[in-house]
């Protein structure tokens, strides 16, 4: 793992997003609660959550660090018809928490498809992403 001994505890927050592309009948069924595997937002938003927290499990020389907010928003999209899935995570420590924000995202892409694919199966996951960073020494970032 890289040393952040001497790096400052500041304010760090990140914010990644994804997509979950789909066929128009399936985006419908899933927002008309059809799923055979009930609530797909409700169980997608815990798995995003669940994922954040143990980041340092799942990506080796992650360092495991306290989260202070994790924010999961899931919305339908209709043109082309996707849910798209973003992710808001905060701590205060040394180090960033983009890779909770980012597995967050995944996680929670992949806990819809395990959901809906019953429906469908040629669902594409796509556009994972870091859009947002504050704090630490490198200062803020956004994607543009």
């Amino acid at each position: 793992m890289v040393d952040i001994g001497d790096k400052d505890v500041t304010q760090r927050v990140a914010r990644a997003r994804g997509r979950l592309l789909m066929l128009a009948t399936t985006l419908a069924e899933i927002r008309e609660g059809r799923s055979p595997k009930g609530d797909v937002v409700a169980v997608a938003r815990v798995a995003g959550i669940q994922a954040a927290k143990r980041t340092a499990e799942l990506v080796p020389l992650c360092h495991p660090l306290p989260l202070s907010r994790i924010e999961i928003e899931i919305e339908p999209v209709e043109d082309p018809p996707a849910i798209e899935v973003q992710a808001t995570v905060a701590t205060t420590a040394r180090t960033g928490v983009e890779m909770e924000a980012l597995t967050a995202v995944s996680v929670a892409l992949l806990t819809l498809y395990d959901m809906a694919k019953a429906i469908e199966r040629g669902m594409t996951i796509s556009d994972i992403a870091l859009v947002q960073k504050r704090g630490g020494a490198g200062g803020p970032w956004e994607r543009t």
